[in-house]
């Protein structure tokens, strides 16, 4: 499937309801489990998204279509919600990452993205070259990869009480 500027921005805009359905509410244990030493749990894949959200897609988007001297990206923190969600509850989490990613939704829909600016170029630290069409679908992706985590992180907590029915639950057995 070729990138669709409006069909990735349907999946990223349902991000956060979706993950808002899947933990709000949900007992503590479900959010805070995670798949053995330096795995995340779902409240820490939250927190990773606002990160992203704060300092990833858009900054790295505006760096490409400014197209000034410098189009390397900073290079972004993978670790950085350990310390930016301390002390705070999930809901909160969920509450901020739906308000940073409405923001900069809006922000994406008022460049008015055509394919001339989608093949512009920046320069990732470790990949090279990469359009904004890369950035764009790469943010897709990382949310999709982000949610399947996070269901995979939860049915793990049922792996051995779901007893022999675990053969047929390929989820159970998908290394991190």
């Amino acid at each position: 499937m070729n990138f669709d500027l409006p069909a990735g921005m349907a999946v990223l805009e349902r991000t956060p309801v979706t993950l808002r359905a899947l933990l709000e509410g949900l007992p503590d244990g479900w959010a805070a489990a995670n798949e053995g030493p330096e795995t995340w749990s779902p409240y820490d894949v939250v927190g990773h998204l606002i990160h992203g959200e704060r300092t990833d897609w858009i900054a790295r988007a505006k760096l490409i279509l400014a197209q000034g001297a410098n189009l390397r990206f900073t290079p972004f923190d993978r670790f950085a919600q350990f310390r930016e969600s301390q002390g705070k509850t999930l809901v909160q989490l969920l509450d901020e990452f739906a308000q940073l990613r409405a923001g900069n939704l809006a922000i994406v829909d008022g460049w008015k993205l055509t394919d001339a600016l989608l093949a512009l170029e920046g320069e990732h630290p470790e990949l090279g070259p990469v359009t904004l069409r890369n950035l764009l679908a790469t943010w897709v992706a990382h949310d999709l990869n982000h949610v399947s985590q996070i269901a995979r992180v939860m049915a793990k907590q049922y792996r051995e009480e779901v007893g022999p029915w675990r053969k047929y639950l390929p989820i159970m057995e998908i290394h991190r």
